[in-house]
């Protein structure tokens, strides 16, 4: 069973930063392409960016590019969320997701190729 442990959420004003770690265990972590979404009240799930196995690939959504970056740590099994310049608007529960499909790019991830979440961890920015 694939397991996927996010942290790093918080509250921070307009304009600050915080940095997304999630772990995970379970399976060959380099093998698969990573990703995290956000979903905020009364909104849907949103893809807000995703790294492909290698993290040779990489996908943003428009509303955070250049200011949010993701990385791996393959030695770690771990993926990040860097996120600069945050706005009210980027207040959500932040969600880890590992795809179902092995070698594949970050464009190819989508919400409906997600095999395994995270529980998520709560972004809360000030105004």
């Amino acid at each position: 069973q694939v397991q996927l442990a996010e942290s790093g959420g918080g509250l921070v004003q307009t304009g600050g930063s915080l940095r997304l770690s999630c772990v995970a265990s379970g399976r060959t972590f380099s093998m698969y392409a990573m990703g995290w979404f956000r979903q905020a009240p009364g909104k849907e799930r949103e893809t807000v960016a995703t790294i492909g196995w290698s993290g040779g690939t990489k996908y943003y959504a428009d509303s955070i590019t250049g200011r949010f970056t993701i990385s791996r740590d393959n030695a770690k099994n771990t993926v990040y969320l860097q996120m600069n310049s945050l706005k009210p608007e980027d207040t959500a529960v932040y969600y880890c997701a590992a795809d179902r499909n092995a070698y594949t790019i970050a464009q190819a991830m989508r919400l409906t190729t997600v095999a395994y979440w995270g529980r998520g961890t709560q972004v809360t920015v000030s105004s």
